[in-house]
C-alpha cells in the first residue's frame, strides 16, 4: 500500500479532584484525573507494564541498593552513622521515585510496595527536623549553613517531597507523608516572604509543589509564598553569575524569551501558570504567551525536544539546534508536557496540547527503553552509534522523573469544565466523571498513534445536554466524523477542535477518522543545520533510521527526494506492533522507525533529518 505525501513546513524551533500534573484551577478546566482512567489499548498498556515490571523496580534498587540516597535518610533518621554521601540534591531522586511507587498503587495495591513505601516514609519522617526542615545534605554535613546557597536545591528537594507526599495521600487516603509535607512548606512560609528572607530558588521546582498544597489544604498561604518566590526572580538583592542560567535576570512578568537552563525554565513556567490559575495576573499571561512563541517557533526540535546545549543543560540562540550534539534532557521534554498542559487548561486552546503530544510521543518516550530497565539522558536527533541508554546516572533526575510520569500519563486525556468535556489525547481508556450533577462514563477505543480512528462511546446516566470537544491535530489536515453511523457534514472547529453541541444519551457513539499520511517535514530555513534535509514523520510520531535495519547502508550519505514513495509494514521483535515505514532508495529499502523505539536493539548509527536532493 502507497502511502500519500505531503511537504509541510514547520518552524521547529482537601478536595480529592486532581492528581499529579492536573490543577483545579478557579473558572478553568481541569484534568480528569489519571487514577479514574483506565487505560487498556495496544500501545500504551505495555509501557505502563514495562514501568510496574522494571522502571519502578530499577530506580527502587537504585535508591535502596546500588546508590546512597535511602542510606542518607536512614543515617539523618538516627539509624546509622556517617555523613552524607552522593550529590547533595540526591534527595529529591527519592522523593520522585517514591510519587511513582504511590501512582503505581493506583495501578494494584500492591502489599509489598506499599510496606516498602511506608518504610520510606517513616525514614522521611524521622529525617525531618523538629522546626520542619528537611535535607539529608545540610542535615548531615552542614547543619549550620541551611540557606546560606540559593543553588544548593533545598527548596527544590522539598518541592519534590511535597509533590510525593500529597500523591500517597491521594492515593492511600494515608496522612503520614502529608503531614511531613505540610510542616516543612509551614516551616518555610515562617522563614521567607515579604518582611521576611529574601530568596530565589535555584532551580525551580517548589512552587509547583506550593500551588498544589493550596489545593488540597484550601489554605491560602502556600499559594501566597508561591506566588511571592516568583515575584523575588529578577530583583536587586541577588548578585550571581548564573543569573540567567536559573531565570533570575529579569522579573518573571517581563520574560520575553527563553533562556538558560531548561528544565528550570520549565518547572518556572509551569509555576507561574498554576498562579496564574488560582489568580488573575495579566502580566503572566502575557508573558507565557510571549515565551511560549520563542520556546515553540524558534527553540524547539522536532521531537519536541528543547536544550540544544550541553554545557548549560539549555539554550543558546535562536535556531540553534543541532542534530548530532542535541541536548534535549529527557526532564526537558517532561518538563514540556508539564507547562503546555497547564497552558491548555488556562486557555483551552489545542496548540498547547498538539505540542504535549509532541514532546510526549517523541522526546519523552524515548527517555526509556521499550524493556523499562535503561534510561537516554540526553536525545541526541542523530547519532555515530556510541549514544546508548544507561542503567542509571550520578545525576538520575531523568530515570526518577520518568519513574512518576508514566503511570500518570492518563492525566493528559480529557479536560472538563462545567458543561464540557475535551478530549486531548487519544488512547483506549475507560473513565467516569461527573458533569452538571450527572455521571458520564465514557469509553475510547483506538489503535492510535499507529491509526486515527477513534471511537468514542459515550454513556451518561440520563439525556443530557453538554459540549463534546475533540482534539484535531495539528499534523492532520483532514477528518470525517460521524455520530451513531451518521456523518456530520457541517463541522464545527474552534481552537484547534472539533465542537459537538447537542443531546446526548447512553450508547451514543462519536466516530472521528484522522487521515494519517506519511508526511515529509521541512525545517524552518533559519536551522542551519537542516537545509536541504527532511525528516519522516505520521500522526503525532517522528522517524529515524536507524543501522539495524539498514545493514550496509551510509546513513550519513542517504538522501531522498520528490520520486520516493512510502509503505507501511508492521515491526516485529521488539518493534512488534509498530507501524514502521520503508522507501526504495537506488534498488534498496530503506527502513524508518519510530524515534522513540531508536536504540533497543543492537547498537548503530540513527538519523531523523535525512538529506533531500
Amino acid at each position: 500500500m502507497k502511502i500519500f505525501i505531503k511537504t509541510v513546513i514547520i518552524c521547529i524551533g482537601l478536595s480529592l479532584t486532581t492528581i499529579a500534573e492536573s490543577q483545579n484551577y478557579s473558572n478553568k478546566s481541569e484534568s480528569v484525573d489519571f487514577s479514574r482512567v483506565k487505560i487498556s489499548d495496544s500501545f500504551w498498556t505495555p509501557r505502563i507494564k514495562a514501568y510496574y515490571d522494571k522502571t519502578l523496580l530499577t530506580c527502587i534498587a537504585q535508591m535502596r541498593d546500588s546508590t546512597k540516597r535511602i542510606s542518607n535518610f536512614e543515617k539523618a533518621a538516627g539509624l546509622k552513622t556517617g555523613s552524607h554521601e552522593g550529590i547533595y540534591f540526591d534527595d529529591s531522586d527519592v522523593y520522585k521515585a517514591m510519587e511513582g511507587m504511590a501512582y503505581a498503587l493506583s495501578i494494584t495495591r500492591d502489599k509489598e510496595l506499599e510496606d516498602l513505601l511506608d518504610y520510606w516514609i517513616d525514614l522521611v519522617t524521622r529525617s525531618q527536623q523538629p522546626d520542619g526542615y528537611i535535607n539529608t545534605y545540610y542535615t548531615l554535613n552542614h547543619p549550620d549553613k541551611r540557606w546560606t546557597d540559593i543553588g544548593m536545591h533545598e527548596m527544590y528537594c522539598g518541592g519534590h517531597m511535597i509533590e510525593a507526599a500529597i500523591a500517597h495521600y491521594r492515593i492511600t487516603g494515608k496522612t503520614t507523608f502529608l503531614e511531613v509535607g505540610i510542616k516543612f512548606a509551614d516551616y518555610l512560609d515562617r522563614i521567607f516572604g515579604p518582611g521576611k528572607k529574601h530568596w530565589v530558588p535555584g532551580h525551580e521546582e517548589i512552587e509547583l509543589a506550593l500551588v498544589k498544597l493550596f489545593h488540597v489544604t484550601g489554605k491560602e498561604r502556600y499559594l501566597n509564598l508561591a506566588h511571592w518566590l516568583l515575584e523575588e526572580r529578577g530583583r536587586e538583592f541577588t548578585d550571581l553569575k548564573y543569573n540567567v542560567n536559573i531565570q533570575n535576570d529579569i522579573p518573571v512578568s517581563e520574560i520575553t524569551d527563553i533562556k538558560g537552563h531548561a528544565v528550570r525554565a520549565m518547572y518556572l513556567f509551569s509555576g507561574m501558570a498554576d498562579v496564574l490559575g488560582a489568580r488573575h495576573i495579566p502580566e503572566y499571561e502575557e508573558a507565557l504567551k510571549r515565551v511560549w512563541e520563542d520556546v515553540v517557533h524558534r527553540n524547539m526540535y522536532l521531537t519536541g525536544g528543547i536544550g540544544s546545549s550541553k554545557s548549560n543543560e539549555g539554550f543558546t540562540e535562536d535556531y540553534d539546534l543541532p542534530n548530532k550534539t542535541a541536548y534535549c534532557e529527557t526532564c526537558a521534554s517532561i518538563g514540556m508536557v508539564f507547562w503546555n498542559n497547564r497552558m491548555n487548561l488556562l486557555s483551552g486552546d489545542a496548540k498547547y496540547a498538539d505540542i504535549m503530544e509532541r514532546s510526549l510521543y517523541n522526546g519523552v518516550l524515548s527517555g526509556v527503553s521499550l524493556d523499562g530497565d535503561l534510561f537516554f539522558y540526553v536525545n541526541p536527533l542523530e547519532s555515530d552509534g556510541d549514544h546508548h541508554r544507561q542503567r542509571w546516572f550520578g545525576c538520575a533526575c531523568c530515570p526518577s522523573n520518568i519513574a512518576r510520569f508514566i503511570p500518570s500519563a492518563g492525566n493528559y486525556i480529557y479536560t472538563i469544565s462545567e458543561n464540557e468535556i475535551s478530549v486531548n489525547m487519544y488512547a483506549g481508556n475507560e473513565t467516569d466523571i461527573t458533569l452538571g450533577g450527572i455521571d458520564v462514563k465514557l469509553q475510547q477505543q483506538t489503535n492510535y498513534p499507529w491509526e486515527g480512528m477513534v471511537k468514542l462511546e459515550i454513556m451518561p446516566d440520563a439525556p443530557f445536554i453538554f459540549r463534546l470537544k475533540m482534539r484535531i491535530p495539528g499534523w492532520c489536515d483532514a477528518f470525517s466524523v460521524s455520530v451513531n453511523n451518521k456523518k456530520l457534514k457541517n463541522k464545527t472547529t474552534k481552537d484547534g477542535y472539533l465542537v459537538i453541541d447537542r443531546l446526548w444519551n447512553k450508547g451514543d457513539i462519536v466516530t472521528l477518522n484522522m487521515e494519517m499520511p506519511v508526511r515529509l517535514i521541512k525545517d524552518n530555513d533559519l536551522v542551519k543545520e537542516n537545509k536541504d534535509k527532511r525528516a519522516i514523520q505520521r500522526g503525532p510520531l517522528v522517524y529515524c533510521t536507524e543501522e539495524a535495519d539498514n545493514a550496509g547502508s551510509d546513513l550519513k550519505n542517504l538522501s531522498l527526494n520528490k520520486k520516493n514513495t512510502f509503505q507501511l509494514f508492521e515491526g516485529t521483535g521488539k518493534l512488534y506492533g509498530m507501524k514502521l515505514i520503508k522507501t526504495n532508495l537506488n534498488g534498496n529499502i530503506l527502513t524508518f522507525i519510530p524515534y522513540f523505539a531508536w536504540d533497543n536493539r543492537e547498537p548503530g548509527m540513527m538519523k531523523v533529518w535525512i538529506d533531500y536532493r
